[in-house]
């Protein structure tokens, strides 16, 4: 999987491309959000519209991250899931959990 961050105004914005599995790419992430946030960036959102397969680890990935940032008094949203994706967070309740829209720039906007 590979990270690309940009930044809109005051939100940062990173897109995941490839397959959401968890393992060593769980550790990026959650040392990435950890410089975010040392660098005052607290307002997240993730881009996963080139996401193409998540599993449980990658799941759980997406939990940890969000735990972090509000751990540290921000948020993470998440935008543009595929249908295959939008539909895992469906079946797992996990969208009573983040916040879910179908573009970044709604994202950036709820902001």
């Amino acid at each position: 999987m590979k990270f690309k961050i940009k930044e809109s105004q005051t939100i940062t914005i990173i897109s995941l491309d490839g397959k959401v599995m968890g393992g060593p790419d769980s550790t990026v992430l959650n040392d990435l959000l950890h410089k975010l946030i040392a660098d005052g960036k607290k307002k997240i959102v993730l881009d996963l519209k080139n996401v193409k397969l998540m599993n449980s680890s990658g799941l759980g990935m997406l939990i940890a991250a969000l735990t972090t940032m509000r751990n540290a008094s921000g948020d993470l949203k998440i935008a543009a899931p595929s249908k295959k994706i939008e539909n895992l967070l469906i079946i797992t309740k996990l969208v009573k959990v983040f916040d879910i829209f179908k573009t970044v720039k709604q994202a950036v906007e709820s902001y």
